[in-house]
C-alpha cells in the first residue's frame, strides 16, 4: 500500500511541474473552446443533474431540520434549483468572460 501511495505522490508532483512548466497552454484557450464545449456538455451537465437528484434526496432528508428554522426556500435552492439550473438553463455554448475582458 505504501508503494501505491508514493507512486501517487510522484505522479501527482509530475502532472504539477509539467502544468508548471507549460504557460504556452494558457495562449493555446482560444483553440480549446470546442474541447471545454464537449467537457460541459458531456460531463459537467451530466453531474450537474446527478447533482440536482442527489439534492434532492438531501432536500426531502433535511425537511425537519429546515421548517422549523424556517429556511426551506434556502435550501430548495441550494440542493435543488441551482444544480439543475447549471444543467438545464445555461446557454450552450457557455458565453463566458476570461479575465482579460474577452468573451469565450
Amino acid at each position: 500500500m505504501e508503494r501505491v501511495k508514493k507512486a501517487f505522490v510522484i505522479l501527482l508532483a509530475l502532472l504539477w511541474l509539467t502544468g508548471a512548466l507549460c504557460p504556452m497552454a494558457r495562449a493555446q484557450e482560444d483553440a480549446l473552446t470546442d474541447e471545454y464545449n464537449m467537457l460541459d456538455l458531456f460531463i459537467a451537465r451530466p453531474m450537474g443533474v446527478a447533482a440536482g437528484i442527489v439534492g434532492t434526496a438531501l432536500f426531502i432528508a433535511s425537511l425537519p431540520f429546515t421548517v422549523p428554522t424556517g429556511s426551506v426556500g434556502a435550501a430548495a435552492k441550494m440542493l435543488v434549483s441551482e444544480p439543475l439550473r447549471f444543467s438545464f438553463k445555461r446557454e450552450f455554448p457557455d458565453r463566458d468572460v476570461r479575465p482579460d475582458g474577452y468573451e469565450y
